[in-house]
């Protein structure tokens, strides 16, 4: 796990400023790769590569970035992981290279043991996209070809490693994170307002796009290629989540359940047994939940030592699951730690977090992923995660909570529906106590006036995109800004799939997770120079998982029925005899007490008119309601205030970077 950076000005440079300039870029990324450092420059070409590593496997001399392929074509900067480096190697030992590579019919001698090695002899082997699709992994490359002059990044299947691209003026800028490259002084800092339009609909920017105009992020399982006197190129896909979920319920698995269970078992062994192989101390978050649980003890299952596990707890009952992952550790054996996060330790991460995400980003939920990666980093390196699984195998709220309001209102017919969310609408407690009883809803104004937005939907997906929808008409919230396309509103580009708890799953998998879960987990871990592994997400998992009935997903109004059955095996059932939790924190209350100031000084009427990028009058609305306990709006607060502590910390600089 390490961070990479660099840039190309076509024109050329001196060698001697370009390495200076490199290392300094690098330098802003240092907490993602503490242990090494370097820079390698083509004066010529006007390339320059820089590299942070945090090491991992083989933390010798040889594992050193940029790394130059043996035939001396290829320079490479490399972040991640390739899990199944080993059989690449294997196969690489009986590969002959053609010309015009030395050592065509001799076996090939390896100067170290690490994956990026094997990486780039892959490449000289057998070119970038098959590398790429033979690659088990997590990864975002930059590659460069000195014979061809052509710059290709690339990004793993899922998106668990992040890369930023784009030209500012004529440099062509790339890196793991976008302090990187705000750090050259080509870097254009303007805000784009489509994004912050983006960033109030989901409370993240989702891929392509970024804070900053003509900056990118590479999609997920696409690589970009870039040739000399080249300013335009498109991301091309080498994996395709839409092929495989329509390939996948086309071509299902046809087995019976108990084989179902025993398949998905070995893969998530073999995943999981991939991704415990380090050169540095090891272990796993441990929330007490379907998924780590199910991490964990198939981690325990492979290991001769107790698996060190890891748990925060929040004295506040409601957002507390640390009790639960007790029992799961003692019931596994694992050498489990946790730490009880006091109100005020969580709240004085907030000052960090517009540093830690680089762009505004506002799943609160990083607070406590945040608390809970500090505490693994000072006893492992590496911590596996269960993450993703809420995405292959239905575990979300909202896929149960969709289908059982569409059945609820299927009865009436679509033309009278607006009509009566109308009449809904209105305030009075006693018209939501009634919606309640109708729906089964009991959880007060905030569930019931979304049960209220969803009765008004002409369909299913339009459903689905209130559900995960934070403010519903950014453009009457941010100025100048107008969301751009994204696949939750181009329906051209989602699968086939006849159920439409499936679709809700593909579009998690392809927005969601990548671009808020993912994000959240790395930016925090990789602050601490933590690396995170999720071993859901090893793409023939993530394809069986496709094949899959959704009966074997969603059964009986449960979530995650298969996974359940393979847990069950180590852990008894009744340890997870309780409802679902979030990873969350009280903000909705910290709003209204400690964080009260805080918020009223970002939120001030004068200062958002000033600062001109919002409409005051619907902000200040909400922060009226939520105040006074009329309402909770806490979700559609967050979402401003983290942008607006990013304006005033990042943007505009009036406080200090991470690092």
């Amino acid at each position: 796990m390490c961070g990479l950076t660099g840039f190309w000005q076509p024109g050329g440079f001196s060698a001697s400023d370009a390495e200076a300039m490199a290392a300094k870029m690098a330098q802003r990324i240092v907490h993602r790769g503490p242990d090494d450092s370097g820079v390698w420059v083509d004066e010529e070409a006007g390339i320059a590569l820089a590299h942070r590593r945090l090491s991992i496997l083989d933390l010798s001399s040889a594992g050193h970035q940029p790394m130059v392929s043996v035939s001396g074509r290829y320079v490479i900067v490399f972040n991640g992981e390739i899990y199944n480096y080993l059989e690449l190697r294997r196969e690489l030992d009986e590969f002959t290279l053609p010309d015009p590579f030395p050592g065509e019919g001799v076996a090939r001698r390896w100067r170290g043991h690490s994956d990026t090695e094997t990486l780039l002899a892959c490449v000289e082997a057998w070119g970038v996209e098959t590398t790429f699709k033979k690659s088990v992994g997590m990864f975002a490359i930059a590659l460069w070809d000195r014979g061809e002059r052509v710059l290709t990044l690339a990004r793993d299947r899922m998106g668990e490693k992040p890369l930023y691209y784009g030209w500012q003026e004529d440099t062509f800028l790339f890196g793991s994170e976008l302090k990187a490259l705000k750090t050259h002084p080509a870097f254009q800092e303007e805000i784009d307002r489509d994004s912050l339009a983006l960033m109030l609909r989901h409370n993240y920017i989702p891929a392509p796009y970024s804070i900053y105009q003509g900056i990118r992020k590479l999609p997920p399982g696409t690589y970009l290629k870039l040739q000399m006197g080249q300013k335009e190129s498109e991301p091309v896909p080498y994996w395709l989540l839409r092929e495989v979920a329509e390939r996948g319920q086309a071509q299902p698995f046809i087995g019976s359940e108990m084989e179902a269970i025993m398949a998905l078992e070995a893969y998530l062994l073999k995943s999981i047994g991939l991704q415990m192989i380090a050169d540095v101390p090891l272990g796993a978050f441990l929330s007490g939940g379907i998924d780590s649980s199910t991490v964990v003890a198939l981690m325990q299952a492979q290991s001769s030592r107790p698996v060190k596990t890891f748990t925060i707890g929040f004295h506040e009952k409601d957002y507390n699951e640390a009790q639960h992952a007790n029992s799961v550790a003692r019931h596994l054996g694992t050498e489990h730690t946790e730490l009880y996060v006091t109100p005020d330790e969580a709240i004085n991460v907030i000052p960090r977090l517009p540093a830690l995400y680089d762009e505004p980003f506002s799943d609160s939920s990083q607070i406590p992923t945040f608390l809970v990666s500090q505490l693994a980093k000072q006893h492992v390196t590496v911590s596996l995660s269960g993450d993703a699984g809420d995405e292959l195998f239905g575990g979300y709220n909202r896929y149960n909570y969709a289908m059982q309001l569409k059945r609820k209102f299927d009865w009436l017919p679509y033309p009278v529906r607006p009509f009566l969310s109308k009449i809904l609408a209105m305030p009075p407690a006693p018209v939501w106590a009634c919606l309640g009883r109708l729906t089964g809803v009991s959880r007060g104004a905030e569930k019931a006036s979304r049960v209220i937005e969803i009765l008004a939907a002409p369909d299913n997906e339009t459903v689905y995109r209130t559900l995960v929808s934070h403010w519903k008409s950014p453009k009457n919230v941010v100025i100048g800004g107008t969301e751009p396309p994204t696949i939750l509103t181009d329906r051209s580009a989602w699968p086939e799939l006849a159920e439409f708890e499936q679709r809700m799953m593909y579009l998690d998998a392809m927005n969601y997770l990548p671009d808020d879960i993912l994000v959240k987990l790395d930016r925090a871990a990789m602050s601490l120079s933590l690396e995170t592994r999720v071993p859901f997400l090893d793409y023939r998992v993530v394809e069986f998982a496709w094949k899959l009935p959704l009966s074997m997903k969603i059964r009986d109004g449960q979530s995650k029925w298969i996974l359940k059955q393979i847990l069950y095996k180590y852990v008894p059932k009744e340890t997870f005899a309780r409802a679902k939790m979030g990873f969350g924190v009280p903000i909705d209350s910290w709003l209204r007490g400690p964080l009260k100031e805080w918020a009223e000084t970002l939120l001030d009427e004068s200062r958002l008119k000033r600062e001109g990028y919002f409409n005051p009058a619907p902000i200040r609305q909400k922060w009226s309601e939520h105040v006074s306990g009329l309402r909770n709006q806490h979700y559609y607060l967050w979402d401003v205030l983290m942008f607006q502590a990013w304006l005033e910390t990042i943007h505009y600089g009036n406080g200090n970077f991470l690092v």
